[in-house]
């Protein structure tokens, strides 16, 4: 099993910045992909960033240029670096995991970012 922590959420204003933690403990050994997604009130869930072991990143298109997803291997760390942020991307933000399968196993609690205008 592999346990995820998420953290570094907050209230900010348009155009600031936050950065997001996300602390992995249990079997991280497995771990092949992080990732970050979000769900905003009244939508579904979307993804936001991801990055492998190799640390190879791939972004949604809306977070493109603003967003930075980074991890630390000898912290289970991974990060993500949030600047030029606008309302649109206030929401729960959760970190996820998986063991090299499309599929997500593990999922943090989510944090919230509220980004008022």
């Amino acid at each position: 099993q592999v346990q995820l922590v998420e953290s570094g959420g907050g209230l900010v204003q348009a155009g600031g910045s936050l950065r997001l933690s996300c602390a992995a403990s249990g079997r991280t050994f497995s771990i092949h992909t992080l990732a970050w997604f979000r769900q905003a009130p009244g939508k579904e869930r979307e993804f936001v960033a991801a990055i492998w072991t190799g640390s190879m990143t791939y972004y949604t298109d809306s977070v493109k240029g603003r967003f930075t997803i980074s991890r630390d291997n000898a912290k289970n760390t991974v990060y993500l670096q949030m600047n030029s942020l606008k309302p649109e991307d206030t929401a729960v933000y959760y970190c996820a995991a998986n063991q090299g399968a499309a599929k997500y196993d593990y999922w943090g609690q989510g944090t919230q970012v509220t980004v008022s205008s």
